[in-house]
């Protein structure tokens, strides 16, 4: 999804870049902005899970220190989780600007 969504934006901003936008383009625009907001909820709820499953393992791990080995693992899933939720966060918010642009640039060829 990184790559897709990197990707996806290098071929917006090239098309802003040489002014080659039509309203076609605007309309793929926003149903992509709707997939990977879609994809941003699951990453999200996802995420809290997790943090809710650390929370839990800490609970646990005081009663059993065994269980620490499962509160590091879950640890470190939730930290490349949250990266990643940040990464399609940002993007996603960078999507917009880029359809405020696309936007426009249409309004002023009218």
């Amino acid at each position: 999804m990184r790559e897709y969504l990197e990707n996806y934006t290098k071929e917006i901003e090239e098309k802003i870049k040489i002014k080659n936008i039509t309203k076609q383009d605007i309309s793929d625009h926003l149903t992509k902005i709707q997939f990977f907001q879609h994809e941003r909820l699951i990453h999200l709820l996802v995420t809290l899970f997790y943090g809710i499953f650390l929370f839990l393992s800490v609970i646990i791990s005081f009663k059993t220190w065994l269980f620490l080995i499962i509160l590091y693992i879950v640890l470190i899933v939730l930290l490349f989780y949250v990266r990643h939720y940040f990464f399609l966060e940002n993007h996603i918010q960078y999507l917009y600007k880029l359809y405020d642009q696309m936007k426009n640039f249409i309004k002023s060829t009218k």
